[in-house]
């Protein structure tokens, strides 16, 4: 009997001892992670207390000199990402991408081969592929049925692979773990997977993936990487603010008597807030009150200047299906489900859950933004209330000058920019910025140079620190005629100069005779109206004033 009891005891003995000899995937997996005793179960994952293969699986420590061969060409870099924060009841998706080694790809087959015209890589010619791994052709030669009997298409906990049409281009090995849980599945060279957050508790959490390639005999660890993604209980939602007039929209500085408009983004990548009815509740903190409404848009106007601080509070009412109800208790018109808060200030979330009308029931999300702005005097207005053409002599031909005066409302401008365009206001074609002074009304001239006639479209822009505002409008510009006009007058001048001269000496020669001083009365009124005459026309032809070139800007303000 004694001989009995001891062989029982060396059998126990031994089967502890090959446990504790047994890889888990807690063992592999929990390597950059503390491990987790207690959590809910993750639906579609596994505990990682089950056994790991490491023979088909085999795994190194960081810094093993197995790293150095396991690629072919140099060692494949993983991206692990997600699209946290989620909202705890949504999905979360993870992204892997993974990166070869220079000149290496993926083909559509999913075989790794060399990039044609790569100078890193091994010569390819023109109607040849180099391979990196041929997996097509092993996949082809062993089949799966005969991979499968010797065990080359299960998982490392046993499981076979999913046996779709794509299985030939998948040749990689996903091993996804967190929260004591993983989740294994097969891919080319870039993933994604949805995580279902119900039972995952609130707060920060590490997710890792282990990534094996496909192998003749066992499969070759070839990267790791790891993510941290967040689970809350609140709503993520971030407010951008635009208006009209404002220079820099990201130094949350805004404008008086200007309306600000506000837009919700509620940060839901999985949708789960698509049947919810949310509201918004906005504090503007300028005393005008609390104000709901149902559109994610609303616009706001600041009467004062000031700092002010923003408060906005989104709250979704999400349907869900009711929990039954048991027939010991009475059935409540409110229930109230309390769950363990793993955060930072370690607080507790209470989801309150009512009876809808229509006999379903909803749960109560809330989510929060806050930020504080300031309101400043800025440029409201600009308006172009007159364009003048300015005449040219014949030295100042070469462009034509056209004056703009605009003015203003609100605070003054300090400087002011011109953009002239094509008609349609697309091409820009110039550009020109010039400082202004203005000390007391917002009232100035604008004289900008056109070299080509045309029609043009004209922007005009006067900015200070904090604001901009723009006028626009077309003009139409004619060809710089002023030098053609003056040579046309002298030239005509001339002409009438010369044929005057010859006929009045052909009237001196055919009438000349000899006539007494003294003339009637008569005589000299007619003589005193020809005198007027040409002098009228010599005014009009020959103006006393040598001045050709006024000053261009004779008017006070012109810039």
């Amino acid at each position: 009997m004694s001989g009995v009891c001891h062989h029982l005891r060396f059998l126990l003995l031994a089967e502890a001892v090959l446990c504790a000899a047994t890889t888990r995937y807690q063992d592999v997996l929990s390597h950059q992670t503390s491990p987790i005793t207690s959590y809910k179960n993750i639906q579609g994952w596994s505990s990682d207390q089950n056994k790991w293969n490491e023979k088909l699986y085999p795994f190194w420590e960081e810094g093993d000199p197995k790293w150095k061969d396991c690629w072919k060409g140099g060692r494949v870099t993983a991206k692990l990402d997600s699209d946290s924060p989620a909202l705890v009841g949504s999905n979360v998706t993870f992204f892997v991408s993974l990166k070869f080694p220079k000149c290496q790809k993926e083909d559509n087959d999913g075989n790794i081969v060399y990039e044609r015209n790569c100078t890193q890589g091994p010569p390819v010619f023109q109607d040849q592929q180099v391979y990196v791994y041929n997996w097509t052709e092993w996949i082809d030669n062993c089949g799966w049925e005969n991979c499968t009997s010797n065990h080359s298409h299960v998982f490392p906990d046993g499981r076979p692979f999913p046996h779709h049409p794509g299985w030939r281009r998948r040749n990689f090995v996903y091993v996804f773990h967190t929260f004591g849980q993983y989740h294994q599945t097969t891919g080319r060279s870039s993933v994604r997977f949805s995580v279902n957050t119900a039972n995952i508790t609130l707060g920060k959490h590490t997710m890792t993936v282990s990534i094996y390639r496909r192998g003749h005999s066992a499969y070759v660890p070839i990267a790791r990487a790891n993510a941290i993604y967040v689970v809350t209980d609140k709503i993520p939602i971030f407010v951008s603010m635009f208006q009209k007039h404002d220079r820099n929209i990201s130094d949350s500085i805004f404008i008086k008597d200007s309306p600000i408009t506000f837009d919700v983004k509620i940060h839901d990548p999985s949708s789960y807030l698509n049947n919810s009815a949310i509201s918004y509740k906005w504090n503007f903190g300028d005393g005008s009150g609390l104000f709901v409404t149902s559109s994610s848009t609303t616009s706001h106007t600041f009467t004062l200047q000031g700092n002010f601080t923003l408060n906005l509070t989104a709250q979704a009412i999400i349907p869900v299906p009711c929990k039954p109800v048991t027939s010991t208790a009475p059935l409540p018109t409110s229930a109230v489900m309390t769950t363990a808060s793993s955060n930072s200030d370690s607080s507790t979330t209470v989801e309150s859950m009512e009876d809808n009308p229509d006999g379903g029931c909803h749960i109560y999300r809330n989510g929060y933004y806050s930020t504080g702005i300031s309101v400043v005097e800025g440029i409201l207005e600009v308006n172009i209330i007159q364009m003048m053409s300015i005449q040219m002599t014949e030295s100042q031909a070469e462009n034509s000058l056209v004056d703009f005066v605009v003015n203003c409302q609100g605070s003054l401008p300090t400087d002011v920019c011109t953009v002239v365009s094509d008609p349609t206001c697309q091409v820009s074609k110039s550009v020109v910025c010039d400082p202004v002074v203005v000390t007391d009304e917002c009232l100035l001239t604008i004289r900008r140079a056109f070299e080509e006639p045309g029609t043009y479209c004209i922007n005009i822009t006067l900015r200070d620190d904090t604001s901009q505002a723009l006028a626009s409008t077309l003009i139409a510009v004619n060809a710089g005629s002023s030098s053609g006009t003056t040579e046309g007058v002298f030239i005509f001048l001339g002409l009438l100069a010369v044929f005057a001269t010859i006929g009045a000496f052909v009237l001196y020669k055919r009438y000349k005779q000899y006539k007494p001083i003294e003339r009637s009365a008569g005589q000299a009124e007619n003589q005193e109206g020809l005198t007027a005459y040409f002098s009228n026309f010599k005014a009009i032809f020959f103006p006393s004033s040598t001045e050709r070139n006024p000053l261009l800007k004779s008017k006070p303000g012109i810039v």
